[in-house]
């Protein structure tokens, strides 16, 4: 089964042979963590795949059960100390680096992302308390979190602010101080919770933005006035805090994650602690916000991984037609046939592309300290995000074609992959509000360091294939370089040069993408010896070369253009 997660030679390879972490952390540390995890996701989290579909949350007298093996097996993720895994030792860490924490996650996303996403949630939330929190905040709220005992949360949206956190309306009214710091009562609604009650852990820890009001009462306005809160399910004194689930979403994929309407104070008012200095609270989420848009990214990675997998499994099996040209003979199995191999090398260049990507923004956390990595960071975590959940989203839409009639049945997991993937699109910010991100903040507003960050890299890459043949690679990633930073330069003048944001993501997205198809196949060019899986990495960088990078130039030719054939359609369009 265990091809039908992540093969263990391709994280290792993007681990050490390509990021080259074997070169500041212990390997054999890290063999062993990814050991245990590709054990617990294949007998913990695997079987109850299907179940956790089936059986969906529910909400009964206030209080919301979910499929009780989530239960058990997030108890033994928790025994394994994986929870704790990247954080330093003071505070009961392991002290793993970021590219090693997520390559362990991705086999759980793989094997279960419905359960998964529970820790992935409480591991940022307890890290942002760890960063931003006083050390009694730390002690009482994150401690419990890094054991995995508590479980934590993330609640921005409202039912009217959806991502325009601007108009949050959740208050906080003053309520003296203890030793946990200031304390507020908040009262307001939050939507979109995912993990916002269950009944699977102690507690819950809830991360609230929201808005102390001013003299007159009144709000403030802007994303200025937000602040963060402290917010538990169960009070230190063990009392009930007063937070209600005001009703469940039911979600297309995800169905184990149970995704609750929160309210806050329907009686007087839900006791929060506030985390550091008030209208600090967005910037402090960000890093949870960034955090979580990684994670997003692997797993849509993973979802895309797994179904990949299969379809190598399915297509090898399934015995249909012939080869072209031949009428007699016993049928052969799909993956002989062109269309298919076609096929199957979509889905393992958005794969492993899209795995990569996520590794590599990892791998830039543990250096931040570094000028160059920190830029390149910021300018890469809006694509690791959106990249990987649409291709990934792709390739188990191919995964599906590959099954023909079975996969679109329950029969087969390929379905139920594409229904969990389609969320990642829209997981931590639209598609169309990470292009915004990265065109308006990251590249048109910025001082240029994160693409000079990203071209120094290329150039670097370049130069590792001179007088090889994928120099040839090499040539065409210059030349879309430079195409990039004319269309930026173009952009500069549009009137409205964020109107076709999107198209501009996605060429940026396959040019990144390019490189790191590039890297790994001179990652691959220097392995010993030339095997299989060798040959496969240098197989899929000339295939996305050929087949995918082709793209890139219609993608930017539409926003040098500065087209408003969209931004500007009169609503009369659309009846």
């Amino acid at each position: 089964m265990s091809d039908a997660l992540i093969v263990r030679r391709d994280v290792s390879f993007l681990l050490f042979d390509w990021l080259d972490l074997g070169k500041h952390h212990d390997r054999a540390t890290i063999d062993s963590v990814l050991d245990l995890s590709e054990k617990l996701a294949e007998q913990a989290f695997l079987p109850h795949y299907k179940g956790a579909d089936v059986h969906e949350p529910q909400l009964k007298d206030g209080q919301v059960s979910i499929y009780p093996p989530i239960g058990g097996a997030l108890r033994e993720y928790a025994n394994l100390g994986l929870f704790a895994a990247g954080f330093p030792e003071d505070i009961g860490g392991l002290a793993l680096p970021s590219a090693a924490c997520w390559a362990s996650y991705a086999y759980f996303a793989a094997a279960n992302i419905a359960i998964a996403g529970y820790a992935m949630l409480t591991v940022a939330n307890a890290r942002l308390i760890a960063t931003f929190g006083s050390p009694n905040q730390i002690e009482q709220f994150a401690q419990p979190e890094i054991e995995g005992r508590w479980f934590g949360t993330m609640c921005l949206s409202e039912p009217q602010a959806g991502s325009s956190l601007a108009d949050v309306r959740t208050r906080a009214e003053p309520d003296g101080s203890d030793d946990l710091g200031a304390r507020y009562r908040l009262t307001g609604n939050k939507m979109w919770i995912s993990g916002g009650d269950q009944d699977a852990s102690e507690n819950i820890v809830h991360l609230v933005l929201a808005k102390v009001p001013g003299a007159d009462g009144s709000l403030p306005a802007g994303t200025e006035g937000l602040s963060l809160f402290i917010v538990p399910k169960t009070l230190p004194d063990g009392s009930r805090n007063d937070i209600s689930v005001a009703g469940l979403n039911h979600k297309m994929g995800f169905r184990g994650t149970a995704n609750c309407l929160l309210n806050f104070g329907e009686k007087d008012g839900a006791i929060g602690w506030l985390v550091g200095e008030p209208g600090r609270g967005l910037r402090q989420m960000f890093q949870m916000m960034n955090e979580a848009r990684i994670g997003v990214g692997v797993g849509a990675a993973a979802l895309a991984y797994r179904s990949y997998r299969l379809s190598v499994a399915y297509a090898g099996e399934r015995l249909q037609g012939r080869e072209i040209g031949t009428r007699t003979g016993d049928p052969i199995a799909i993956i002989r046939h062109p269309d298919v191999k076609r096929m199957l090398l979509s889905q393992k260049v958005y794969a492993e592309g899209a795995l990569a990507l996520c590794l590599l923004c990892a791998s830039l956390v543990d250096n931040e300290a570094d000028a160059e990595a920190r830029e390149l960071l910021a300018l890469l975590t809006p694509v690791a995000k959106t990249w990987s959940s649409e291709y990934g989203l792709a390739a188990n839409d191919l995964a599906i074609q590959i099954h023909g009639g079975y996969g679109y049945t329950r029969d087969f997991d390929v379905e139920q992959l594409w229904r969990d993937n389609r969320l990642n699109p829209i997981h931590e910010g639209t598609t169309g509000i990470q292009a915004i991100d990265l065109l308006g903040r990251k590249v048109l507003n910025d001082d240029g360091a994160g693409l000079a960050s990203l071209e120094a890299r290329i150039a670097r890459t370049v130069g590792r294939t001179v007088g090889t043949d994928r120099e040839v690679y090499a040539q065409q990633l210059v030349r879309l370089s430079g195409q990039i930073a004319t269309c930026i330069e173009a952009l500069r003048q549009h009137h409205a040069p964020l109107a076709n944001a999107t198209t501009f993501l996605s060429a940026f997205g396959h040019v990144v993408v390019a490189l790191l198809w590039l890297e790994q196949a001179n990652a691959a060019s220097a392995l010993e010896g030339e095997d299989a899986f060798a040959a496969g990495k240098r197989r899929a960088c000339r295939f996305f070369y050929e087949y995918e990078v082709p793209r890139v130039d219609a993608w930017l030719a539409i926003v040098r253009s500065g087209t408003d054939v969209a931004g500007n359609a009169p609503l009369e369009t659309f009846i």
